[in-house]
């Protein structure tokens, strides 16, 4: 088991920091989803004129990029959007493979008023073959997240089968589907797994349909072993990554204490 983390759980450490300290907390490797106050990290000298001497730092700690999250969506609402999205997939694309990533997340995004879901599939999917013509270029993928209006794993499913790209994905957040729909890790793999190449785990206190709290993992009332037991059975030897949200939760735990709780549960569910 590959166990990783977004940087969302860390929003005050520097680049060392974060290398010295996930090595320390037990993790494998890091996904780049912020850094200090900038979101998009492609604009960052650190990996653009500087890219090759963060990748050597990151691995000669005996760590990896296990992935790099774009805030690209499928859904456009306009052709200046859209374009705007296209820009950053080819950034984030051209990064990921400087930094030994194979994996782009992007969102499915929010259907606007207005649209109806007939179009919205239909943009979404020629936006998403068009991420994935990009990242296959560039030799990677992008994983598409279930997220906002595309959590259901059937209407996931029918997305990636709609954009039909090799370079096109499922980023798995475990906690959304089962937020929306209760749906259980079995299930969700059914009807998606195929198209499972990255994971985002997380914890939360409450019942699907209704109100949620994230809290500290392990400790929560998502069916964790479940999804596990649904990826690993269904041969998914990809990363495990930790979307600890302390960047828009300030209230949750120090990544200091949570990140080696994440290691801890998860290495016990195996």
């Amino acid at each position: 088991m590959k166990l990783s983390s977004t940087t969302l759980g860390c929003p005050s450490w520097s680049l060392d920091e974060i290398v010295r300290n996930f090595k320390a907390c037990g993790l494998d490797g890091i996904d780049f989803r912020g850094l200090g106050d900038e979101m998009d990290v492609t604009v960052l000298p650190e990996f653009t004129s500087r890219a090759s001497e963060t990748a050597s730092r990151i691995h000669d700690a005996g760590l990896a990029v296990s992935g790099v999250s774009s805030s690209v969506r499928c859904v456009s609402e306009s052709d200046e959007q859209r374009a705007a999205f296209v820009e950053e997939t080819q950034r984030y694309c051209a990064l990921a493979p400087k930094l030994g990533c194979a994996t782009v997340r992007v969102f499915g995004g929010a259907i606007p008023e207005g649209m109806g879901d007939v179009e919205a599939l239909k943009v979404a999917a020629d936006n998403l073959r068009r991420y994935g013509e990009i990242a296959a270029e560039h030799g990677v993928k992008v994983a598409l997240e279930t997220h906002d209006d595309w959590c259901a794993s059937t209407r996931v499913a029918e997305l990636v089968r709609a954009a039909d790209h090799p370079a096109v994905g499922v980023l798995w957040d475990v906690h959304h589907p089962w937020r929306v729909t209760g749906e259980l890790g079995a299930e969700s793999w059914a009807n998606f797994g195929e198209w499972v190449i990255y994971t985002h785990f997380k914890d939360a206190k409450g019942k699907p349909g209704g109100e949620q709290q994230l809290c500290e993992y392990g400790q929560g009332d998502l069916p964790l072993a479940g999804f596990v037991k649904a990826l690993r059975e269904g041969g998914y030897d990809g990363w495990y990554t930790f979307e600890h949200e302390k960047r828009w939760h300030a209230e949750l735990a120090d990544p200091e204490e949570e990140f080696p709780r994440y290691v801890k549960v998860m290495r016990g569910l195996i």
